[in-house]
C-alpha cells in the first residue's frame, strides 16, 4: 500500500503552484507621460544675459540640455560655502530623519514580502493533569487520576495570493519606499539650496551695511561743511538741523540691517546643525562669490525625471494605484491552507519516534464575504477616489515645477538687466552727489540740493547691492528648480525599484 503524502509536502506543492496560476487584480501602474511642451517660457530664451562691469555682473549663458553637477554649489568657487554645506550635510538633523523614514519604508516592504511564504510555528506543551474520579463513566475511575502529557507540534499556515492582493500590497509599500527615497533627495536639495540662499543673503546684508556706512560717512562730511558755513554765518541753523536729521535717519537704518545679519547668522548655525551660540566661522561677502557662467536648461521632458518632488508625487500615484488592486482582491474569495503535525505522549522518553503518538491535520478554507453592508465596495471606491486625488496632485506638482523653472529663467534674465540699470543709476547718483558737494562748498546750492543728491545716492547704492545679490540668488534658484543634479551625486543612496515578482 502506498504511503500517504506528508502534510508538509502537500502544503509546499500548493504554495508553489497557486501563485503561478493567479493574476494580480486591479490596474497595472503606468508612468504618466512627460508633458508635451518643448520650452518653459512663452517666448524663446535668449542665449546670453546682459553684462555689467561690476561684481556679479558677468554675462551668463543659457545652455540647452547641459547636465547639472551633483555638487552644483561648487560653481560659485567659494571655499567657505563648500565647507559650510559639508557641515550641513553631516550635522543637519533633517537628513537623518529622512534616511530613517526611508529605512522604515524599506523594512515595511520586506515585512510584507514575508506574506508570500508560509508561516511555520513550533510549540511544545508539557502538562500535569488530574482527572475527576467521582464522575460516572470516567475513563480514569479505575486508575490513577493523575497523568502527564507532553505535546509537541508544528503548525504551517499559508494564504495563497490567488488574486494578487498581497502582491498589490507589496507593490504599494514599494512605491511608498520610493516616495521616501525621493523625499530624502528633496531634503538634500532643500538643505543645500537653503545654505546657498542664506550665504547669499548674508553677503547681501553685509554689502548693504557697508553701503549704509559709506552713506553715513558722506553725510557726516556734508554736515561738517555746513557747520563750518554756519560758523561763518553763511547758512542758517535750520539748514544744519535738517542735515543732522538726514544723517540721523541714515544712522537709524543701520541697526535693522545688523539685526537681519544676526538673524541670518543664527539661520546658518541652525542649517549646519549648531546652536546660535556656536555660529560658523565662515563669513560671506559678495566679492567672495563667483557667478557661474554657464547655466543649464534641461529639456522639459527630462524635468519630471529630475525633480524629486515630481518623482515623489509619481510614487504616491503608484501607491494609490496598487491600493485599488488591494481593495478589489479583498472583495474576492480568500484562501487559506493549514497543516498541523506533532506527537503527544505521557512519558518524555516516548515523546519521539514512538508508534501511536503522532498526529497530523491538513485543512483548507475558502471564505467569501456574503454581506457587509457595502463596506468592501465603498473601500474600493475610496481607493479609486484616492487615485484620482493623487493624479490631480501629480499634475499640480508638474505644473508648479514648470512654473518654478520658468520663474527662475525670467529672474536670471531680467535681474541681469536690473543690475545693469542699477549700476548706471548708482554711477549717475554718485556723480550728482559729488557735484552737489563741491557746489555746497562753494555756496552755489542750498542744503536742499545736497539732501536730494544724498537721498538719491543712498537709494541707488542699496539697490545696486540688492541687484548684485539677486544674480547669485537667481542662479541658485535655477539649479534648485531643475532638480539640483541629484542623479550625479556620488554619495546618493542607491536607487531600488520594488518590482513584485511571483514567488515560486
Amino acid at each position: 500500500m502506498a504511503r500517504p503524502p506528508r502534510p508538509s509536502r502537500i502544503l509546499a506543492l500548493a504554495a508553489a503552484g497557486l501563485p503561478l496560476l493567479s493574476c494580480a487584480v486591479g490596474p497595472d501602474f503606468a508612468r504618466p507621460p512627460a508633458p508635451e511642451v518643448d520650452r518653459y517660457t512663452r517666448e524663446p530664451l535668449a542665449e546670453q544675459t546682459s553684462s555689467t562691469d561690476v561684481a556679479g555682473g558677468e554675462a551668463q549663458w543659457l545652455v540647452q540640455d547641459l547636465d547639472i553637477p551633483g555638487q552644483w554649489w561648487t560653481l560659485f568657487h567659494s571655499a567657505a560655502l563648500n565647507a559650510l554645506i559639508e557641515q550641513a550635510l553631516k550635522s543637519n538633523p533633517t537628513l537623518p530623519a529622512a534616511e530613517a523614514a526611508l529605512r522604515q519604508a524599506r523594512e515595511n516592504v520586506y515585512a510584507a514580502q514575508g506574506s508570500f511564504f508560509p508561516t511555520v510555528t513550533a510549540s511544545f506543551s508539557p502538562s500535569r493533569n488530574k482527572t475527576a474520579t467521582g464522575v460516572v463513566f470516567t475513563a480514569a475511575s479505575s486508575g490513577s487520576p493523575f497523568f502527564t502529557l507532553y505535546t509537541g507540534q508544528v503548525v504551517v499556515a499559508y494564504a495563497p495570493d490567488v488574486f494578487g492582493g498581497t502582491r498589490r500590497e507589496v507593490e504599494s509599500l514599494g512605491a511608498t519606499a520610493e516616495f521616501q527615497r525621493f523625499q530624502l533627495e528633496a531634503a538634500y536639495l532643500t538643505l543645500t539650496s537653503n545654505v546657498v540662499a542664506a550665504a547669499v543673503q548674508e553677503a547681501s546684508l553685509r554689502g548693504q551695511i557697508a553701503a549704509t556706512g559709506e552713506i553715513i560717512k558722506i553725510e557726516t562730511q556734508a554736515l561738517e561743511i555746513l557747520r563750518k558755513q554756519f560758523a561763518l554765518g553763511q547758512v542758517a541753523g535750520a539748514e544744519v538741523a535738517a542735515v543732522e536729521a538726514t544723517l540721523a535717519q541714515a544712522q537709524a537704518t543701520l541697526p535693522p540691517l545688523q539685526k537681519q545679519l544676526a538673524v541670518q547668522r543664527d539661520l546658518l548655525a541652525a542649517l549646519i546643525g549648531r546652536f546660535p551660540s556656536q555660529e560658523p566661522a565662515e563669513k560671506f561677502e559678495l566679492a567672495s562669490l563667483q557667478l557661474p557662467q554657464d547655466l543649464p536648461v534641461s529639456l522639459p521632458s527630462k524635468l519630471v525625471e529630475q525633480r524629486p518632488d515630481v518623482q515623489a508625487a509619481e510614487a504616491q500615484l503608484h501607491t494609490a494605484s496598487a491600493q485599488i488592486g488591494v481593495a478589489v482582491a479583498a472583495q474576492l474569495p480568500q484562501f487559506t491552507l493549514t497543516a498541523n503535525a506533532g506527537t503527544t505522549s505521557n512519558l518524555i522518553r516516548q515523546f519521539i519516534m514512538t508508534p501511536g503518538t503522532t498526529f497530523w491535520t491538513l485543512a483548507g478554507n475558502v471564505a467569501q464575504t456574503v454581506f457587509d453592508a457595502g463596506t468592501l465596495l465603498h473601500k474600493k471606491r475610496a481607493a479609486e477616489a484616492a487615485f484620482d486625488q493623487a493624479a490631480a496632485i501629480y499634475r499640480s506638482t508638474v505644473l508648479a515645477a514648470f512654473q518654478n523653472v520658468a520663474d527662475a529663467l525670467h529672474a536670471v534674465q531680467t535681474d541681469a538687466d536690473a543690475l545693469k540699470a542699477a549700476y548706471t543709476a548708482e554711477r549717475a547718483a554718485l556723480k550728482s552727489l559729488e557735484i552737489a558737494r563741491r557746489q555746497l562748498q562753494l555756496g552755489a546750492i542750498s542744503y536742499l540740493g545736497l539732501l536730494t543728491a544724498e537721498n538719491t545716492y543712498q537709494t541707488a547704492l542699496l539697490a545696486l547691492v540688492q541687484a548684485q545679490a539677486a544674480r547669485y540668488a537667481d542662479t541658485a534658484a535655477l539649479f534648485q528648480a531643475l532638480g539640483g543634479g541629484g542623479w550625479n551625486r556620488e554619495d546618493a543612496p542607491p536607487a531600488k525599484k520594488w518590482d513584485v515578482q511571483l514567488i515560486p
